[in-house]
């Protein structure tokens, strides 16, 4: 374990990782603060840039993405009072208070060492949870990885809230999308209406591309263009001693319910950041100033924030299951640079896993100092028009595409998946189950037909494994609680 560390950290600490570890955070902090440019559209835009990377490298620049974002949605929500990402709606409660009191600064200052906290917090959850998981899972037999496979697609119930009948046509949209082309144990050809080129199936970067970043600038342009010019100043910066104490108790809170919330696959930064914004609300003695500026309520908002991320990364990188939207996109990610998440990336990479682990707690800090900077230099990103941000998107997102095999055929199926996807968003239809068909589909597939195989066409066989019927009963737990959670919000 100690050799696998020295190794992890030797390879985190090379020049040309470090240096992308920095990339992918500040590009995450800036993508993060942009209203309307996703931590999910950032972490696909930064793809294409990774792929000539060794996988170490790459996976290290999109930690750094992926963390850096997550801070990044707590600028705008203080300056604009809009969020930067989703997880950043609460931080809007007492963040935009603060800044229209003049200070902006602390409650980003506050937004920062929270989100600092809550990734070192949960990156220490991650090391020691996820190898344990993984060496359970080691276990597993085909049709136990079609079980897991079929508990990663039950999550499609929570992610749809009150669309859930929508997103099980998303999701088997998704599942319809992964079985073009040649089937893998039989060789023959499916769903390829004669058109050569659907053969080799459909490229898991275009699809994400379409529907998450060609959508996204759809639905952008089609709004009017939202003020973005700063009203009040960043000056004062930095916490007395008596408003660091105050932070004590919000940052255990929200460490520990966004940990909690993170492993749990199907939750993600939202559910967590509210969550733990009304237990503490709950238990202060002064619940009359939540709402008003108090940062104990940023405090405990980024905190839940950047603790998702490591809780979240346990359930994705252990399984194969991604733990919430963000790393739903991450596990694509994982798997177009070569990196196949589950039990044996423990076991036949370690080098890849440490070093991850170990950049992991570097990119915190680098997020902590690039965040102070950035917190003197958001007024001028914010004000950047839509109009001239979102074509620039436009042209990465096709560059992107392009770039996977040098083909326009990438392209125009970026471009169709994008259409689709804002049709889609018009009638909400949900895109996250759309994705988790996409990368679980084939996992299912080829499991089932294996474990079919081996027991010689008997289906019972699933049924007969401890694992598999456990994975089955918490995949039916996971639809129920989301069919639950998606009527209590239509109400």
């Amino acid at each position: 374990m100690i050799n696998y560390w020295i190794e992890g950290l030797k390879i985190a600490l090379q020049f040309n990782n470090l240096l992308l570890m920095l990339i992918g955070t500040i590009g995450g902090i800036i993508v993060g603060a942009l209203p309307g440019v996703t931590s999910s559209m950032g972490i696909i835009l930064l793809l294409p840039f990774t792929y000539y990377l060794d996988p170490k490298s790459a996976l290290l620049m999109l930690a750094g993405m992926y963390s850096g974002s997550m801070f990044g949605g707590s600028i705008s929500a203080v300056l604009l009072g809009v969020p930067g990402t989703p997880s950043a709606a609460a931080t809007v409660i007492d963040g935009y208070p603060l800044g229209r009191q003049g200070k902006a600064g602390k409650a980003i200052f506050t937004a920062l060492i929270a989100s600092f906290l809550g990734g070192i917090l949960s990156g220490i959850v991650l090391v020691f949870l996820a190898p344990l998981l993984a060496s359970f899972a080691l276990k597993f037999s085909p049709i136990d990885y079609f079980a897991l496979a079929i508990f990663g697609l039950s999550i499609i119930a929570s992610v749809s809230g009150k669309y859930l009948l929508k997103g099980i046509i998303s999701g088997l949209l998704g599942l319809f999308i992964s079985m073009v082309g040649v089937e893998n144990i039989r060789g023959s050809t499916r769903f390829t209406f004669g058109i050569s080129s659907l053969s080799a199936g459909f490229e898991l970067l275009p699809v994400l591309i379409g529907v998450f970043a060609i959508t996204e600038i759809l639905m952008e342009l089609e709004q009017k263009e939202r003020e973005t010019k700063i009203q009040h100043k960043i000056s004062e910066v930095f916490l007395t001693r008596e408003e660091f104490k105050s932070l004590v108790i919000p940052i255990l809170v929200g460490a520990v319910i966004g940990i909690i919330i993170g492993v749990i696959p199907g939750t993600g930064g939202t559910i967590a950041t509210f969550l733990a914004y009304n237990v503490l609300r709950n238990i202060s003695k002064n619940k009359e100033k939540f709402g008003k500026g108090a940062i104990e309520g940023v405090a405990v908002v980024e905190c839940a924030n950047n603790a998702v991320t490591g809780g979240a990364l346990v359930p994705t990188l252990a399984l194969g299951v991604p733990g919430d939207v963000v790393t739903a996109v991450m596990l694509g990610a994982m798997i177009l640079i070569g990196v196949r998440p589950g039990p044996l990336l423990f076991q036949a990479t370690p080098d890849l896993v440490y070093s991850f682990f170990a950049g992991w707690f570097i990119i915190q800090f680098m997020m902590l100092i690039t965040g102070f900077v950035s917190t003197l230099t958001a007024p001028y990103i914010l004000e950047i028009p839509k109009k001239i941000l979102m074509p620039i998107i436009l042209v990465f997102a096709i560059i992107g595409s392009f770039a996977i095999r040098n083909s326009l055929y990438d392209v125009a199926i970026a471009l169709i998946f994008g259409l689709i996807g804002y049709f889609m968003r018009k009638h909400n239809f949900p895109a996250t189950p759309l994705i988790l068909g996409v990368i679980l589909g084939p996992m299912a597939e080829q499991n089932l037909n294996r474990a079919l195989i081996l027991s010689g066409n008997d289906y019972t066989v699933m049924f007969k494994s401890p694992i598999s019927l456990t994975l089955l009963v918490l995949a039916i737990l996971s639809i129920v609680l989301g069919v639950i959670s998606g009527r209590r919000e239509s109400k």
